[in-house]
């Protein structure tokens, strides 16, 4: 049996390629990724592992999260050195983490979601989200106490600087 194939924008995919399974035939459509430059930051939103803590409960630290995952909006020259960097920084939570719920174990998961921001809109519309979304959530009025206010380090990226 061949699944049907709808028409739509991923016909512009560069390479396709089909695999069967168990006597259907299943079409992958293979979308480059998009190229991180160094010029542009990036939203990183990393899922929790489900035994830790929720990060909004009072035994837990602050972090810039919500209950179960952390939002991050980070610069890195290009995708090695970003994925080094989030690898470096899931060990040192993890290792916080563990210590102070008392366990060993898995903390943050192994991937992490990236969203390259090329605009100026882009990252307002994203720095609006990270301040305001536990007013949405959790009903928090004014600054909320889990999220940083202000960049932890300087801003490199021009996009930064100007909406930071």
């Amino acid at each position: 049996m061949v699944w049907p194939i709808t028409p739509c924008r991923r016909w512009l995919a560069p390479a396709i390629y089909s695999s069967a399974r168990a006597g259907f035939q299943v079409v992958h459509f293979a979308m480059p990724r998009p190229v991180l430059a160094a010029r542009f930051p990036v939203h990183t939103t990393w899922r929790m592992a489900p035994t830790v803590w929720n990060l909004r409960s009072r035994r837990s630290w602050k972090a810039l999260g919500m209950g179960n995952h952390i939002h991050l909006l980070v610069e890195a020259s290009d995708e090695v050195r970003l994925a080094r960097g989030m690898q470096g920084l899931g060990v040192r939570i993890a290792v916080r983490m563990n210590r102070m719920m008392g366990r060993a174990g898995r903390v943050v998961g192994d991937r992490y979601h990236a969203r390259i921001l090329r605009t100026p809109t882009e990252v307002r519309g994203v720095r609006r989200y990270l301040l305001t979304n536990a007013e949405k959530h959790y009903g928090v009025r004014g600054p909320d106490l889990y999220t940083s206010q202000h960049a932890v380090t300087l801003p490199h990226t021009w996009l930064l600087r100007l909406n930071c």
